[in-house]
C-alpha cells in the first residue's frame, strides 16, 4: 500500500469480491479470495481509513477491487487501481497478488491511536478504538477462542460483519471460513439469512 502513496489519514476503497465474479455475485460477498480482507488490514495498519462501500465514483489514495469489476468505478486523477483476479489488461493497473507477495513484509512506520479512523461504511466512519472494543466484546458475548470456527456469511460491507467477522477471530486466534457451506460453531450472518450454525452474530447489533 505504501508503494502507492497510502499514508495516514487518507481512503482507501475496498471492494471485496471474488477472484473471477460471475454474473450472480455481488460487492461484499467472499467466496474464494481473502484479498480484500487482506487489502482492509493493509490500510489500516498505514493509518488510512479503508472505505468499505466506496460507490462507483472513486475519489481515495487507491482503489482495491476484483479486475473484472473495474469497469465499474471512475477514479478520480491520482487514485491508482489495485486489482486482484483477472489479470487487467489496463497496464496502469497494478495486479494486487503480485505487488502482495513481492518484497518481504515489514511493520509499518508509526504507530495508531485509539481515536483514529479506522474503517467507513453507509453509517459512518469507526476509530480503531471503537473496533477494536467491539471486536473485544463479540469475542467474550459469544465464547470465541482458538478453537472456535467462525463462518463469515455476511457481505463485507459493513464495519460489523468486518469486526465479527474477521477482527473478533483473529483477536482470539480462532479460524475464519468464507465460501463453504460447511457448518461452524458461529456464522456472522444478516438478519434474513438461514445458516447451518445454531450461534449466529449480527452484524447489526455489533456497533
Amino acid at each position: 500500500m505504501r508503494h502507492y502513496g497510502v499514508r495516514e489519514a487518507m481512503a482507501v476503497a475496498v471492494v471485496v469480491g471474488p477472484k473471477n465474479p460471475t454474473d450472480g455475485d455481488e460487492p461484499g460477498y467472499l467466496r474464494d479470495c481473502p484479498d480484500g480482507l487482506l487489502a482492509v488490514l493493509a490500510a489500516t495498519l498505514d493509518g488510512a481509513v479503508a472505505d468499505l462501500v466506496p460507490g462507483t465514483d472513486i475519489d481515495a489514495t487507491a482503489l482495491v477491487a476484483p479486475a473484472a469489476w473495474l469497469d465499474r468505478y471512475e477514479l478520480a486523477p491520482g487514485t491508482k487501481a489495485l486489482a486482484y483476479g483477472g489479470p487487467s489488461d489496463d497496464p496502469t493497473v497494478a495486479g494486487f497478488e503480485r505487488e502482495l507477495w513481492s518484497e518481504n513484509p515489514l511493520q509499518p512506520p508509526g504507530e495508531r491511536a485509539p481515536d483514529d479512523p479506522a474503517l467507513r461504511d453507509g453509517e459512518g466512519t469507526y476509530t480503531h478504538g471503537e473496533v477494536l472494543a467491539a471486536s473485544e466484546r463479540v469475542v467474550e458475548a459469544y465464547d470465541i477462542d482458538d478453537e472456535t470456527t467462525v463462518a463469515f456469511r455476511a457481505p463485507a460491507t459493513s464495519v460489523g460483519a468486518v469486526v465479527a467477522g474477521l477482527l473478533a477471530p483473529m483477536r482470539a486466534g480462532a479460524t475464519v471460513r468464507f465460501g463453504d457451506d460447511t457448518a461452524s460453531d458461529v456464522a456472522v450472518a444478516g438478519v434474513d439469512v438461514d445458516v447451518p450454525e445454531k450461534t449466529v452474530v449480527r452484524p447489526g447489533d455489533i456497533l
